[in-house]
């Protein structure tokens, strides 16, 4: 039965959290109030909320669970531990940790190393971490930017405790080879500075390092070491030099700009570091049932919590109601820029992504759409599932199932599948058992299967489908010529 809006005479003054439930008792959207009475109200009345999806919402609510708060930091600090813990569908999550890339720096080691990890929640302490990257390329393209300044070890803690020489590294100058002391501890520890200074985007303050270096080299007369660091100076010059976009404004400090149509929400951070745009990260969201003030104050405490190298300063697109809150929690300060200029330019990139990627949808619906036409299919095939099976010379014969969901691939719903009682050479029967084997479980069903095969497969398919009476699913069969 859905939520009866007279339920909320009961409901108290007081600052809080509330938690909107549906039928199965599963929490839709978690969202934070200074008056829970006045707040979740709007949700009820008409034109009280003009989102478009509250309605969607709102027809999805049973109950609603309410946890008051003494404070409006306490309320802050609660929805976001609770969107975290149930991951609420209707409100904004940035992505697992994992799913990110990041360079690690083991500062606490003898000889720190610099590498690309992933890790899930918050990070260990025993190390220094930058980032994260969206995509793993990025990340590696920057630590192969290292590598070739900053001549640290690239082996494990087992090899460097085992070499009793210098590896190849060292010859082609690419490593100062720790692993046989072949230099001094606070010679090691100037390079791992140097790298974190870089990162931080430190790099003015790299050169003038460097060029100091360079001159002592050549007072030692050391005319090797001296070049390689004049080489290592022209090439973080030369990278600086395609530094197109600087600002007045100096310091390290983020931008923040949204971009909404209905539901779909983009979120793009600008970072900028000694006033230089040196990054900037997308962050899109479906379903989102938060406005563009909840949104940003998810993002905040989301993304700004547990991170070792953070912004002095936030720009944000707009104010919000907590900023002095939210400010005191995150130790950063917040604000609304007088001359926008920033704020503008960060939602154009929020705006760009949210068409490129809607372009990218629409040319993915039209391609499924001619598979429809072309193949003469009854239904749109928003679910594809395709099989196909493969051996080790006529051993250890397995069976793959790859999904599409409106051409995309869903990779959380592949599967192997191990053949268990056809033969190594059965291709026949191996398929037979995989395609009985998945329509034994009737949902989701598929609106195409694709089979890697001929003739024989394709009938085969139609039979499995007819003895699990299923009649809806289309097939189609292709092989290699």
């Amino acid at each position: 039965m859905v939520f009866d809006p007279e339920k909320l005479s009961t409901f108290p003054t007081d600052p809080g959290v509330y938690l909107m439930k549906n039928k199965e008792d599963k929490i839709l959207y978690v969202g934070k109030a200074n008056n829970l009475k006045q707040r979740v109200k709007q949700y009820f009345v008409f034109h009280g909320d003009g989102r478009k999806i509250v309605p969607y919402l709102t027809s999805q609510v049973e109950e609603i669970d309410i946890i008051l708060v003494t404070s409006e930091k306490e309320a802050l600090l609660l929805e976001n531990n609770l969107i975290k813990k149930h991951q609420p569908k209707y409100n904004a999550l940035l992505k697992d940790d994992k799913s990110y890339f990041s360079l690690a720096i083991t500062h606490k080691h003898k000889w720190p190393m610099v590498r690309v990890v992933r890790y899930k929640g918050k990070p260990p302490r025993n190390q220094l971490y930058f980032g994260p990257y969206t995509k793993g390329h990025a990340a590696k393209q920057t630590l192969n930017l290292l590598r070739r300044l900053f001549p640290l070890r690239q082996c494990s803690d087992h090899e460097l405790a085992s070499r009793t020489r210098p590896c190849i590294l060292y010859d082609i100058k690419k490593c100062v080879a720790p692993c046989v002391n072949k230099c001094t501890e606070d010679e090691y520890e100037t390079l791992v500075n140097q790298v974190v200074h870089l990162l931080k985007g430190h790099d003015t303050e790299i050169v003038k390092e460097l060029k100091k270096e360079v001159k002592e080299a050549s007072a030692k007369l050391e005319f090797e070491r001296a070049d390689q660091i004049l080489k290592t100076i022209h090439y973080i010059e030369a990278t600086m030099e395609t530094q197109q976009v600087e600002q007045l404004l100096a310091g390290d400090f983020d931008v923040l700009g949204i971009f909404r149509e209905a539901d779909e929400v983009v979120l793009t951070q600008m970072v900028y570091r000694e006033g230089k745009l040196i990054d900037s990260y997308n962050h899109p969201f479906s379903h989102n049932a938060q406005n563009n003030d909840e949104l940003l104050t998810s993002f905040l405490m989301q993304h700004y919590t547990d991170k070792e190298s953070l912004p002095k300063k936030i720009l944000l697109p707009m104010l919000l109601p907590e900023t002095q809150t939210l400010s005191a929690l995150l130790n950063i300060r917040l604000s609304f820029p007088k001359s926008p200029t920033l704020t503008h330019m960060a939602e154009n990139n929020a705006r760009a992504q949210f068409n490129r990627e809607k372009e990218t949808k629409d040319l993915k619906e039209k391609v499924l759409i001619e598979l429809e036409e072309k193949c003469h299919l009854t239904n749109y095939p928003e679910r594809i599932e395709c099989f196909d099976n493969s051996n080790i010379s006529g051993s250890e014969p397995v069976s793959g199932m790859v999904v599409y969901i409106k051409g995309e691939r869903d990779r959380q719903n592949y599967r192997k599948y191990r053949i268990r009682e056809a033969g190594p050479s059965d291709d026949y029967g191996a398929m037979k058992e995989v395609l009985s084997r998945r329509f034994k479980k009737a949902t989701p069903l598929p609106d195409l299967i694709i089979i890697h095969g001929g003739k024989g497969h394709l009938n085969l398919a139609k039979k499995v489908l007819s003895d699990n009476d299923i009649s809806t699913i289309e097939r189609i069969a292709g092989a290699k010529e």
